[in-house]
């Protein structure tokens, strides 16, 4: 028992130092490159955070148990939003710019419908899940192109005003600023030592965590799948909670954003994926009652809430972040009464 505890304990700890170092990594790399944020967010850190689902559903389906890969992705899913997203936002309102509501949401919503729609017979072939890793290699090229060139746009008049203080400063100015700016110029190698230290970290630590968290829960006598659906569940999102809560600390609201959407889109087109290609899913049919339900309802939900905050304040507040708890808390109490019926 004092095992247990203890690994919770160290697991927050180094849970919560490994996202600053992660973020920070992302940052550096971003600012190197003069990649947008959003953009790093949805693939470095969607794509990083995700590696525990990948993992759990590449391994289940090997096993013979692809259901159970069905059943992590969009409970993943259903986490990002509800609960990642929405404590994110009650800790630190973000920002929504105009490229996410007019691309990345729809693109989301159209994904989720596609998820939707190929579960219509209760079954995923091989063929579905080819499908699905073409729209994952599709979307991620689309993100990349369109990304980078509204990220050039959005700074254009930032690089202008720069051009045009620079141009009312002597020589000796220009080249101190210079020297200061080489100075403090991200390094690469440190960025990229600092993402993948932080990756590791984060999910090592998630895993002390959930470890934990389980053992506790058995010894006091709670059902495993009880402890599934809600330890487990949480605790693999537990990377994609924590980096977003840092990345909105730090300024950065569209790496956190980026990381939702990024996290959901690789979850539904790769991890299912990836999955129904080792082996083909038969639904169970609560699947589609319940859990696919809930995350079409959620994403539906999640785009209205940024079109009505972008048309407003253009801020994701509060009390957005509160729905989408409530909605967490809904969902979980609705898993918890379908078990024990």
């Amino acid at each position: 028992m004092w095992l247990a505890a203890l690994a919770i304990l160290i697991g927050l700890a180094i849970l919560v130092w490994s996202a600053d170092v992660f973020i920070d990594g992302a940052t550096a790399l971003a600012k190197k490159f003069s990649v947008p944020s959003f953009l790093i967010g949805v693939l470095i850190l969607g794509i990083g955070t995700s590696a525990p689902e990948m993992v759990v559903s590449v391994l289940a389906a090997i096993e013979g148990s692809p259901e159970l890969a069905l059943g992590n992705a969009y409970g993943s899913n259903i986490i990002n939003i509800a609960l990642v997203l929405g404590a994110t936002v009650l800790i630190s309102p973000i920002i929504i710019r105009r490229g996410i509501v007019k691309r990345d949401l729809p693109l989301l919503l159209l994904i989720t419908v596609i998820a939707a729609w190929q579960l219509r017979d209760r079954t995923l072939s091989q063929v579905d899940g080819i499908v699905l890793l073409i729209l994952l290699v599709a979307v991620l090229g689309l993100q990349i192109i369109m990304s980078i060139r509204e990220g050039y746009h959005e700074h254009e008049d930032d690089v202008v005003v720069a051009n045009a203080n620079s141009a009312h400063s002597n020589n000796l100015e220009h080249l101190d600023n210079s020297e200061s700016l080489e100075k403090l110029e991200p390094s690469v190698t440190r960025g990229l030592v600092s993402l993948i230290i932080g990756m590791l970290m984060l999910v090592a630590s998630s895993r002390a965590i959930v470890w934990g968290a389980v053992e506790l829960a058995t010894l006091w006598g709670l059902s495993e799948l009880i402890i599934g659906l809600t330890i487990v569940a949480v605790g693999t999102s537990l990377p994609e909670l924590v980096s977003s809560l840092s990345a909105a600390r730090k300024g950065e609201h569209d790496m956190a954003l980026g990381n939702i959407i990024g996290s959901n889109i690789f979850n539904t087109l790769a991890v299912v994926g990836l999955a129904t290609v080792i082996a083909p899913i038969a639904a169970d049919p609560v699947i589609l009652s319940r859990d696919v339900m809930a995350m079409g309802i959620l994403t539906i939900l999640l785009v209205t809430l940024c079109v009505f905050a972008f048309k407003t304040k253009r801020q994701f507040g509060r009390t957005s972040g509160a729905t989408l708890v409530l909605f967490f808390m809904g969902y979980t109490a609705w898993l918890i009464q379908s078990v024990s019926m």
